[in-house]
């Protein structure tokens, strides 16, 4: 664990510390996935409050944690969906926030680009960055052919609209909406059958990204797989019918089926590709 990562806990430690003891919601700023890892380990060996992650839409890769008193389980929003452990899922928070908009930190940043070379997600976070902006505080940026949606977290928003006017040589124009108006994008993918030798994460991730198995293998003990959001350093661990498995620089697949066996005591897979 880096000086960083240490830091980082303490400071969650903290506001976890302010969630129990003035029973009021707290939350981090954005989280990659290898953060939203470390912090749900700590959140699991903590006690007396509830926790769980949103950043603007169902699959979003960097996420807002969220500590929530027990008292707050008692508004539908909450009680409708219950929760897994203490973790509370994503459609709980999407409803609390649809009735209390004011209690969500997050907003939209609706760039336009003013013509010419299609930006990429590199211009865009490239552009926000060097205006001095912490990647913390913004969340995905989701790339379309004449702009971009941008979710961020809503005290930036002033700053951003009145500096965030120019991507590479592309003029932008900026304007601010709830999240709820996020446009996402559609995505493309393609489903393709496999065998494998056994449902272990290493054998998975080789099938997935076709890689030889010791490549995979060193993907996974080198901390860039990630299994439904948290990162997985065990070649071993097993992996199950509808695990969601990025392999960071990669991309994103998800095992949609396991079937029988071959005569050689394979297992069939299905597995859908994000392209």
């Amino acid at each position: 664990m880096t000086k960083e990562d240490e830091y980082f806990l303490a400071s969650a430690q903290d506001k976890i510390g302010k969630c129990r003891d003035n029973y009021m919601m707290t939350r981090t700023d954005f989280l990659d996935m290898h953060r939203r890892t470390l912090l749900t380990q700590l959140c699991r060996r903590e006690k007396d409050f509830f926790f769980g992650y949103y950043g603007g839409y169902e699959d979003a890769e960097r996420t807002v944690c969220f500590f929530v008193p027990d008292y707050m389980l008692d508004d539908p929003s909450f009680s409708k969906f219950g929760h897994t452990g203490r973790e509370i899922p994503f459609e709980a928070f999407k409803t609390y926030f649809e009735s209390n908009p004011d209690d969500n930190p997050l907003s939209c940043l609706q760039m336009q680009s003013g013509g010419g070379k299609e930006l990429s997600h590199r211009d865009y976070l490239g552009a926000l960055t060097g205006l001095g902006v912490r990647r913390e505080k913004a969340g995905d940026i989701l790339v379309r052919k004449d702009g971009a949606d941008i979710v961020i977290l809503g005290e930036i928003s002033d700053f951003l609209l009145a500096n965030y006017r120019k991507a590479g040589r592309s003029e932008l124009s900026a304007q601010l909406a709830d999240v709820r108006m996020l446009q996402v994008p559609e995505n493309l993918f393609r489903d393709f059958k496999d065998t494998v030798s056994s449902l272990r994460l290493d054998n998975i991730i080789a099938s997935a990204f076709s890689l030889s198995r010791s490549k995979a293998q060193e993907a996974v003990t080198s901390g860039l797989v990630f299994v439904n959001s948290l990162q997985v350093q065990k070649t071993d661990a097993p992996v199950h019918e509808g695990d969601k498995l990025v392999l960071r620089g990669k991309g994103k697949v998800i095992l949609l089926e396991i079937g029988g066996s071959t005569r050689k005591d394979r297992t069939f897979v299905t597995l859908r590709q994000y392209l």
